[in-house]
C-alpha cells in the first residue's frame, strides 16, 4: 500500500498525486485528477485564441473548439462538461461572425460550415457528458474497493506495538500493485510472558486466496503465542491450525496453501533471540560491528507442508545484546531486480548505511528499493525490525536545587 504509520507503504510511491482526493457522497475519497488535467480546457481555449489572430480569415481555427468538451470530460464532471459545451458553441459563434474579433462579417455566423461545427460540438459535448458520468462511476467503484481493502488491511495487518520493554519495533508493507492495499505478505509482533514474539511470512499465491491464508496464520499465531512456552512448539501449533483449515478446501488447493515464515522470540533478560525458519529468507542481525545472516543448519519445512515432510520444527539461538537489531523480511526485498536483472543486495546495502535507528532504516530501505527497481516492483514487500534499546535510568532530581 502505503499512508505511513507502523505499516508504512501501501502503494509503489512512484507518483504522488498533485491534488488531494475529494470525498463522494459516501464519505470515501475519490481519486482526484492531476492539476494540469483540470486546467487543460482553459489552456486549450487560450491556445485557440492565441492562434486565431495570426491565421488568415480563410483558415478559421475555431473548429478546434469542437474537441473542447471531450478535453473537459477527462477531468471534470458531467455538469461542467455541459457548461463547457455551451461555452464552446458560443465562442465558435463569436469567432465566426464578429468583425471586431475575428475580422469576419456577421453573415459567416450562419454559414453551413460553422453550423456544422455547432452541431458537431453539441454531439461531442453529449458524448463527453456520457464519458464523464462513466468515469465518475468507475472512480466511485475504485474508491469503494479501496475502502474495503483498507478495512481488510487493518484487520489483517494491524499496527505492531512500537515499544515492548526494551525493544523498539517498526514495520512496513510495500505493495507491488499501486491500487492494492493488502496481499499475501504478513507480519505480527506479540508481547508474551515468554518474551516478544515475532512472525513474518509470505503466502504462496496472490489475491483473495493468499489473503485468506494469511489471515488464518495470523489468527493462529496471535492465539498460540501466549500459550506455547517453546518457540518450536509454537510453530508446530500454527502448522496444525493451518493444516486443519486447509483440509476444508479441495486437495489441489490444500497442496498449494503453504507459507514460508520466520518465527522469532526475543528474551531480553537472557540477551538471546531464538529463530525458527520455515523455508524463509534468513533474518539479518545488525550490530555495531557487522550485519550477519542468521542461517540455520537445517531449515524447517514451510507451514502446511510439515505433515507431508514429516520433519519437526527446530529453534536456533543467537546472542542479542543491547544495541543489536534483527531485521525480518519477505523475499520481495531480496528478489527485487534492477534494470540489468541483478537481485537487490540487502546485507551489502545495510552495511553501507551504518547503524541507523529502526524507523530511519526502514525508510531508507523503502526508498532504496524503489530507486533500485526503477519503481517497478514485481512482488509485495514486507519488513519487520526489532531493536534492543534499554531504558536509561532516570537521574533523581533534587527538589531544593536551583
Amino acid at each position: 500500500m502505503n499512508r505511513l504509520h507502523q505499516t508504512r507503504w501501501r502503494g509503489r510511491g512512484a507518483e504522488a498525486e498533485s491534488a488531494a482526493p475529494h470525498p463522494n457522497s459516501t464519505g470515501r475519497s475519490l481519486p482526484a485528477p492531476p492539476l494540469w488535467m483540470r486546467w487543460l480546457p482553459l489552456f486549450y481555449v487560450a491556445a485557440v485564441l492565441a492562434i486565431e489572430p495570426i491565421t488568415p480569415v480563410e483558415w478559421p481555427v475555431s473548429f478546434l473548439l469542437i474537441a473542447l468538451p471531450l478535453v473537459a470530460a477527462f477531468a471534470h464532471g458531467p455538469v461542467m462538461v455541459v457548461c463547457v459545451t455551451v461555452f464552446a458553441v458560443a465562442l465558435e459563434g463569436v469567432l465566426a461572425g464578429t468583425p471586431c474579433c475575428a475580422g469576419r462579417s456577421v453573415g459567416y455566423l450562419w454559414d453551413r460550415h460553422y453550423v456544422a461545427a455547432y452541431f458537431c460540438t453539441a454531439l461531442i459535448g453529449t458524448l463527453g457528458t456520457i464519458l464523464a458520468v462513466s468515469r465518475m462511476r468507475r472512480e466511485r467503484t475504485l474508491a469503494t474497493v479501496r475502502f474495503v481493502a483498507e478495512i481488510a488491511q487493518r484487520v489483517l495487518l494491524r499496527p505492531v506495538p512500537h515499544r515492548v520493554g526494551d525493544i523498539l519495533v517498526e514495520s512496513f508493507y510495500l505493495s507491488a500493485d499501486a491500487e492494492a492495499r493488502v496481499g499475501g505478505d504478513l507480519y505480527e509482533a506479540v508481547p508474551t510472558t515468554y518474551g516478544l514474539r515475532l512472525v513474518i511470512g509470505d503466502v504462496r499465491g496472490k489475491g483473495l486466496f493468499a489473503v485468506e491464508t494469511a489471515a488464518a496464520l495470523l489468527g493462529a499465531f496471535r492465539e498460540a503465542a501466549h500459550d506455547e512456552p517453546d518457540l518450536a512448539a509454537l510453530a508446530g501449533r500454527v502448522e496444525t491450525s493451518m493444516s486443519r483449515r486447509a483440509a476444508d478446501y479441495a486437495a489441489s488447493d490444500m497442496a498449494e496453501r503453504f507459507v514460508t515464515a520466520v518465527f522469532a522470540e526475543i528474551v531480553t533478560p537472557d540477551r538471546v533471540v531464538r529463530i525458527v525458519n520455515c523455508g524463509h529468507p534468513p533474518p539479518l542481525l545488525i550490530s555495531a560491528a557487522e550485519v550477519t545472516e542468521l542461517e540455520t543448519d537445517r531449515s524447517s519445512p514451510p507451514l502446511n507442508l510439515g505433515v507431508l515432510v514429516g520433519e519437526p520444527y527446530r529453534a536456533d539461538e543467537h546472542p542479542f545484546r543491547p544495541g543489536d537489531q534483527i531485521l525480518l523480511y519477505t523475499d520481495g526485498v531480496t528478489e527485487t531486480r534492477d534494470r540489468d536483472g541483478a537481485f537487490y543486495p540487502l546485507a551489502q546495502r545495510i552495511r553501507s548505511w551504518g547503524v541507523l535507528p529502526p524507523r530511519e532504516l526502514l525508510d531508507r530501505l523503502h526508498h532504496d528499493l524503489l530507486a533500485y527497481s526503477g519503481n517497478r516492483l514485481h512482488d509485495d514487500t514486507a519488513a519487520l525490525i526489532a531493536s534492543y534499546v534499554p531504558h536509561e535510568p532516570r537521574v533523581p532530581t533534587d527538589p531544593h536545587a536551583l
